[in-house]
C-alpha cells in the first residue's frame, strides 16, 4: 500500500501543474496585448477566462492541501528531472518527474482551460 495515496498526490501534482500553466497564460496574455493583433480584445478575453479559472482551482488546491497537512517542496533538478517532496500523514514521499513530462502536461491543462474559458464566452 503506498504511503501517499493517489487521490492526495493528484493534488501535489496540480500544485506543481496550475502555477505552471499561469506563468504560461500571463505571459501570453502580456504578448497578446502588446503583439500587432488586429482585434486583441477575443484573445485576451480567452487568455483571462482561462487565468481565472486556474486561479480558482488553485485556490481550491491550496485550501485542500492546508486542511489536511499537506506540504510539497520543490526539491532539485537538472536538465532532465525535477524533484519534489511531497508531505503527507507525516511521510514523506520524494519524486522525480521527466522535464518533458511536465511539459506536456502543462501544454494538456493549457488546451483543458482555454476550452473552458472557451466554452464560457
Amino acid at each position: 500500500m503506498p504511503l501517499i495515496s493517489q487521490e492526495e498526490i493528484a493534488h501535489f501534482e496540480k500544485a506543481i501543474y496550475l502555477p505552471m500553466v499561469l506563468i504560461i497564460l500571463e505571459r501570453d496574455r502580456m504578448l497578446f496585448e502588446k503583439g500587432s493583433f488586429k482585434l486583441k480584445r477575443p484573445y485576451i478575453e480567452l487568455v483571462d477566462g482561462a487565468i481565472k479559472q486556474v486561479h480558482k482551482e488553485l485556490q481550491e488546491t491550496k485550501i485542500h492541501m492546508r486542511k489536511h497537512h499537506m506540504k510539497m517542496i520543490k526539491g532539485t533538478g537538472d536538465d532532465t528531472f525535477t524533484e519534489y517532496v511531497f508531505y503527507h500523514g507525516g511521510y514523506e514521499d520524494h519524486r522525480r518527474y521527466l522535464n518533458v513530462r511536465l511539459r506536456n502536461r502543462v501544454e494538456e491543462l493549457l488546451r483543458v482551460y482555454l476550452a473552458m474559458s472557451y466554452q464560457e464566452i
